[in-house]
């Protein structure tokens, strides 16, 4: 889905929508406060949001994965599979497509090893089997069924809250009140536009931000397109970059694309004499034979203070805290 427009700012659509936001945020609550988390033996840490919609939840895990493999930990993904066919399974980046297990997967699987499985608890279980120190939940942060060791909280500092109204009348996922009392850490990405960072009293607040990965430019001009949560975000990166954005083009969030919309594409392209970018997360769902003359903005994250970060993942483990180069 695209993040829609009446969420940012208080309306009069989200004003109507404002009681069946209530419901919403009512029927999450119970849902959470009736159902008692199971625990696992590795530690459980979930990158997870108070909003629908991009707040880079997936660059935020895999970041978060590199720390702990510099810290000689064995860190292992856990994701719903969203858009995928196949369930209960290990993903293998070289076998896997998108169409079996989803996008988001196949990115965190060139970081570290992946289980696929909607029901969380019996994809930790299977990854404690395989030797997880610890286990990252992409996203999950209102899912209750798995107990949380650690809940990192990640914020788009350009969107921050939105108009606070849970769905449909704005993007929260629950209430705020209701979210903060599970809140572990909070990750604000980019510039805190908001003040978002004084709502999270006595919590650790860490900041990072995207950083896209330089570009050998030859051709500044720039078709592109993405379906992802905010594509804006991605089209600021390309501008960032030195890319001059002719013409862009936004698809719904986990968008599977068809042959004609790659052609299509190509197509304009060719007759703007500009090249074409997409996400990595877009990329991995383009059939081969296609990818050829789509370039890719890979980003990773940022952190301010990557050892502060560390040692918070590492406070509730014995072992030994190492530091960054």
């Amino acid at each position: 889905m695209r993040t829609p427009s009446h969420w940012k700012d208080m309306n009069l659509l989200s004003f109507i929508l404002s009681p069946l936001g209530l419901i919403y945020g009512l029927a999450t609550a119970l849902r959470i406060k009736l159902i008692k988390p199971q625990k696992c033996p590795s530690k459980v840490i979930c990158i997870g949001n108070l909003t629908a919609g991009g707040t880079g939840k997936t660059p935020i895990a895999v970041s978060i994965a590199q720390l702990l493999q510099h810290a000689d930990k064995i860190p292992y993904f856990i994701t719903r599979g969203y858009g995928g066919k196949l369930q209960n399974i290990q993903v293998d980046k070289n076998k896997h497509s998108a169409q079996d297990v989803g996008d988001e997967p196949l990115l965190l699987a060139r970081q570290a090893p992946v289980i696929v499985n909607h029901k969380r608890f019996e994809a930790a279980q299977k990854a404690c089997s395989l030797g997880a120190d610890f286990i990252i939940m992409d996203d999950g942060f209102q899912n209750p069924y798995l107990y949380k060791d650690i809940s990192l909280l990640v914020i788009d500092g350009q969107f921050g809250l939105g108009n606070g109204l849970c769905i449909p009348a704005g993007p929260m996922r629950e209430f705020f009140s209701q979210g903060i009392k599970r809140v572990s850490a909070v990750a604000i990405i980019g510039e805190d536009k908001y003040h978002i960072a004084e709502k999270f009293k006595n919590i650790p607040v860490f900041y990072g931000h995207i950083s896209p990965q330089k570009q050998d430019i030859k051709n500044k001009s720039v078709i592109a397109f993405a379906g992802i949560g905010r594509p804006s975000k991605f089209y600021q990166s390309l501008r960032e970059c030195g890319f001059e954005i002719v013409q862009s083009f936004d698809f719904p969030d986990h968008h599977f694309y068809n042959r004609e919309e790659l052609l299509k594409l190509k197509a304009v392209a060719k007759e703007q004499d500009a090249v074409l970018y997409t996400t990595a997360k877009d990329f991995v769902k383009i059939p081969s034979d296609l990818q050829e003359g789509i370039n890719v903005l890979e980003i990773s994250i940022q952190w301010e203070k990557p050892q502060d970060v560390l040692n918070f993942l590492l406070s509730q483990s014995s072992s030994h805290k190492s530091s960054l180069p």
